[in-house]
């Protein structure tokens, strides 16, 4: 659901400066610019920090590589050796790239405009530092959760303390809301989806509520389907993001009384444009908008979605009374 990406001409432009994304994401004078690109743009009610959900791994020691046509590339921590090995004491001062953008872009955004920060839940940081890279079944994270409840809890541990502080530092530097994205969650049946996904999220919420009083989180735990209604009642999120598979109509009735809501419109609805998007951004404004309500998307915008769709949409919302 960032903004920012490959979809706009200035962003690959701007993405060629840098050696590798990893780099691309801490320094500060590119995560800036590209953060603030879509803005110039369209005119967004809020920014989100440009950066990754790697880099947390990337801090503790893990190894990450983004390879072009491939994706992330991790070197895999399948032990409890290895989750000893890595190094939480270094995060922070790793990250610190990251909250120098974050503090710059706090001062450079319009007051009307919101800065949200963000970071990984830690199951899905987990899946990618288990499996070694995305596009996985997450088959092995899985099994070492249930074959190993305690080692796999300690490299769960080390994240939750790791996500926490990376989320309160970035308020500390002026984001003014963080949004957990849980990309992974949804691979997950009942048990293990309330130890790995609710329980984490609730312990970093009660954190960062009780670091940063009075600053919302967002959680976003995709293709959580029925299990979105105990997401939201135990994990004290103060808005949650919805993917596409979720029906506006239930949220409304089981979610929007309990939070703000986030989405969902299909990402592959708005690279395709026309008439078909004009209904369902007003379906879901009809459905939604009464209540606590930010738009999005139900998942990240896609590589060659053209952007005067994501204009006509921006135009869509703005025009909406009340919006």
């Amino acid at each position: 659901m960032r903004q920012a990406g490959r979809y706009l001409p200035e962003y690959r432009e701007l993405r060629s400066r840098a050696a590798n994304f990893l780099n691309f994401c801490y320094t500060p004078d590119l995560a800036v610019e590209a953060t603030l690109q879509p803005l110039r743009r369209y005119a967004m009610d809020a920014a989100i920090l440009f950066s990754d959900i790697l880099v947390v791994a990337d801090a503790l020691g893990c190894r990450v590589e983004f390879r072009e046509g491939e994706g992330p590339v991790l070197e895999a921590v399948r032990s409890v050796d290895q989750v000893t090995a890595l190094r939480p004491e270094g995060v922070i001062p790793h990250l610190e790239p990251v909250f120098e953008t974050v503090r710059r872009l706090s001062r450079e955004l319009p007051e009307s405009t919101a800065l949200i920060g963000f970071a990984g839940a830690p199951w899905t940081v987990a899946v990618y530092m288990v499996e070694g890279r995305g596009g996985t079944d997450c088959s092995t994270a899985r099994n070492w959760a249930w074959q190993d409840t305690d080692g796999f809890g300690r490299l769960m541990g080390v994240l939750v303390d790791a996500t926490a502080e990376y989320l309160i530092e970035q308020v500390k530097n002026g984001a003014e809301a963080v949004q957990v994205f849980d990309s992974w969650a949804g691979v997950l049946a009942e048990t293990q989806f309330r130890q790995w996904v609710i329980a984490p999220t609730r312990e970093i919420v009660r954190r960062v509520n009780a670091a940063c009083p009075g600053i919302p989180v967002i959680g976003f735990p995709r293709g959580a389907g029925a299990h979105y209604a105990a997401y939201v009642a135990e994990t004290g999120v103060d808005g949650v993001g919805l993917d596409a598979a979720v029906p506006a109509s239930w949220a409304a009735e089981a979610l929007q009384p309990r939070c703000a809501v986030q989405g969902n419109l299909d990402n592959q609805l708005l690279r395709a444009g026309g008439p078909a998007l004009d209904d369902e951004i007003t379906r879901i404004l009809k459905t939604l908008a009464s209540g606590p309500f930010i738009f999005n998307l139900g998942h990240g915008i896609l590589p060659d979605t053209p952007p005067d769709h994501v204009g006509r949409l921006a135009e869509h919302i703005h025009g909406w009374p009340g919006g």
